[in-house]
């Protein structure tokens, strides 16, 4: 009788390495992905931190805030009383222009309305050019942060393009902002 071998024969050896390359890939693709969606929420952490920050200076300074939304970035403006028009932070490090990371944009919701948005920050006029113009046709961000601390109530949705996957905001007119998830959504 001949002896039998107790042994895996080379093709056997290379059809497990190959599984287990196929579940390895699988796995960091899988971690990946999961990174990015934690890219979303770290995003609308920050930005909902931010609001709140400019809430909280408006209160303590009297002073009026708001915010402008871009596709891909956001910035705090500032309501200068004594020229009757909104400018921008200056000096203000932590209230400054931010960018989306590639691949995100917002879609910002007002009344119930999708708001188009530009793709670069509003000019600020010249205060000495523009007192001959009508004050309607200023500048306006999307969101106030009142001195009271009260906001405009807006819905804005972090959004990847590429796979559709959302994180949104949500606040009401007393100043509650918020992240939401899910079913709450």
């Amino acid at each position: 009788m001949p002896r039998r071998s107790n042994g895996f024969s080379l093709i056997e050896i290379l059809v497990v390495i190959v599984i287990i390359g196929i579940v390895s890939g699988i796995v960091l693709l899988s971690l990946g992905i999961l990174g990015d969606d934690r890219q979303l929420q770290t995003e609308a952490r920050r930005l909902t931190s931010l609001v709140e920050v400019a809430q909280d200076e408006a209160m303590m300074q009297g002073r009026e805030f708001g915010v402008e939304f871009m596709n891909d970035s956001y910035r705090f403006v500032e309501y200068d009383p004594f020229i009757n028009q909104w400018g921008e932070l200056i000096g203000d490090e932590m209230l400054r222009l931010r960018e989306l990371p590639d691949d995100v944009e917002f879609i910002l919701m007002l009344e119930g309305q999708r708001v188009l948005l530009e793709n670069d920050p509003a000019r600020f006029e010249d205060p000495e050019e523009t007192s001959d113009r009508d004050l309607t046709e200023t500048y306006s961000p999307h969101v106030y942060i009142f001195s009271s601390g009260d906001i405009t109530p807006y819905d804005l949705e972090i959004r990847r393009r590429m796979d559709n996957e959302t994180v949104a905001i949500k606040s009401d007119l007393v100043g509650t902002v918020e992240i939401v998830t899910g079913e709450d959504y």
